[in-house]
């Protein structure tokens, strides 16, 4: 064992030997490791905090065009319960029918690739997953129209500018379609919401499809990601901030749990986060002692 001494010859206990520089792994025995921890944070990141869900259908344009990617926060929904308003990625009920035709069945390579596209989340989402606005909460009376074709939740009319497409207005209400803007007042079950989609044309929703369960719900919506020139946000519209309350109380559930579904886009991201710490740049921060 090797001593530092100081002028006197006594070993000097205070000062640091000298540490030889760590040898660096060669590039291409690194770049392998950096891949699976890449792929692990993609894992982690798109099962507990972020998914982007692609867009397969017209159902809410136009604030959401097919062919979009939209980021969705899983974690919000585990504090709170949906708000009126917000756009929400949930799993649908058994009565809820897929908008978009599935494709055919593909082959092992087909099938492979699937797998780790979902893994990561560069897959298209399952047939189960929808996108639609928040309109009524548990409680609420939800109902359409008023003298000027607007929609009601507790007698509140809204000025919905984000529907630039809605159903006719002289079509009879029918329970079994989505085709006509008119339908029966509807008091939105405990532990449910009422949702509808901005293309109320095409869109097949809570008019004729149900209620969805808030455990049902995947996460909220929250910015456009993809194509790069349509990035913008998704805020709540201001005309719901003049919705009266349900005249009485319901139960809710307690907040959802972390689910899964949809596809994310974070593997590039983790692969960047990867190489930055190798680059020496990130270290990681001592812990901070409080003062007494």
């Amino acid at each position: 064992m090797v001593q530092t001494l100081d002028e006197s010859g006594a070993v000097d206990p205070w000062r640091r030997r000298v540490r030889r520089p760590r040898r660096q792994m060669p590039l291409w025995q690194e770049l392998p490791l950096l891949l699976v921890v890449a792929f692990c944070l993609a894992v982690l990141i798109r099962t507990f905090l972020l998914q982007a869900f692609f867009i397969p259908s017209g159902s809410m344009e136009d604030t959401l065009l097919v062919g979009d990617r939209v980021l969705v926060n899983k974690v919000v929904y585990d504090v709170r319960d949906p708000l009126r308003g917000e756009v929400v990625v949930f799993k649908g009920t058994d009565r809820w029918v897929p908008q978009v035709a599935q494709e055919p069945a593909p082959g092992f390579v087909g099938k492979l690739g699937r797998t780790v596209g979902d893994l990561v989340g560069v897959s298209r989402p399952g047939e189960k997953d929808f996108i639609k606005r928040v309109i009524g909460l548990p409680g609420d009376r939800v109902s359409c129209c008023d003298e000027q074709g607007r929609l009601l939740v507790n007698g509140t009319p809204l000025d919905e500018t984000y529907v630039v497409r809605d159903s006719p207005l002289d079509l009879p209400p029918n329970p079994r379609e989505c085709r006509s803007r008119r339908f029966e007042e509807i008091v939105v079950p405990p532990g449910q919401i009422f949702v509808l989609g901005d293309h109320r044309l095409v869109s097949y929703d809570a008019r004729c499809q149900g209620t969805v369960p808030i455990d049902n719900v995947v996460g909220r919506a929250f910015a456009v990601v993809w194509p790069s020139a349509r990035w913008h946000s998704l805020p709540v519209p201001e005309t719901f901030a003049d919705v009266a309350p349900p005249s009485s109380a319901v139960d809710t559930l307690t907040p959802t749990q972390t689910r899964e579904g949809g596809a994310v886009l974070v593997l590039p991201v983790a692969i960047m986060l990867s190489v930055y710490a190798r680059s020496g740049r990130w270290r990681p921060v001592g812990r901070r002692r409080l003062s007494a």
